[in-house]
């Protein structure tokens, strides 16, 4: 594990704790890397409940709650489906947030449509989700490794965002 994915790690877990909110991974092309890095810091077991290695399309339907129709008619490498395993997972690990990715992480297995290195990132909850598209291959690790790190700023951006937005209001109410 990089030291940027530690450094973005303990910053979600103070955030996390604090709030006494929970999250919880869906990764399909990152096979886990995104629960790594996440439990990278002590005490994680007080907010990360757990992940799902959805590799399949099978997994993705059964455990997370994908529609099947949509893996048949888009495929696995889409926004819809990228989000579909944020709400999926939040619901499977009852959690506040989920982070989730599905994507071709190479060297094989691209097409014209969903060429290597085209993999999509999510987080937020079951009623709001932000996505995200890679789309440059660099090498199967290289790949997995970027989109773990975009997983985990996506993820600490969102959690700062909703934390200003509760100072916002917090302010606003004072006046």
């Amino acid at each position: 594990m990089n030291f940027e994915n530690k450094v973005t790690s303990r910053e979600i877990s103070q955030l996390l704790w604090e709030r006494e909110e929970t999250v919880g991974t869906a990764e399909s092309c990152t096979g886990g890397r995104i629960a790594e890095a996440i439990i990278s810091v002590p005490g994680a077991s007080k907010y990360f409940k757990g992940g799902v290695i959805s590799y399949t399309d099978d997994v993705k339907a059964s455990l997370l709650g994908v529609d099947k129709k949509l893996l048949e008619e888009k495929t696995a490498v889409c926004e819809e489906v990228v989000v579909a395993m944020v709400k999926g997972a939040c619901r499977t690990l009852d959690t506040t947030y989920a982070i989730a990715s599905t994507g071709v992480a190479g060297p094989g297995g691209g097409t014209k449509d969903t060429p290597v290195g085209m993999i999509w990132v999510a987080c937020g909850t079951e009623d709001e989700v932000v996505t995200y598209l890679l789309t440059e291959d660099n090498g199967r690790d290289v790949n997995l490794s970027f989109a773990t790190n975009k997983a985990m700023q996506m993820f600490l951006e969102y959690l700062q965002s909703k934390e200003d937005k509760v100072k916002e209001e917090a302010d606003t109410k004072m006046v």
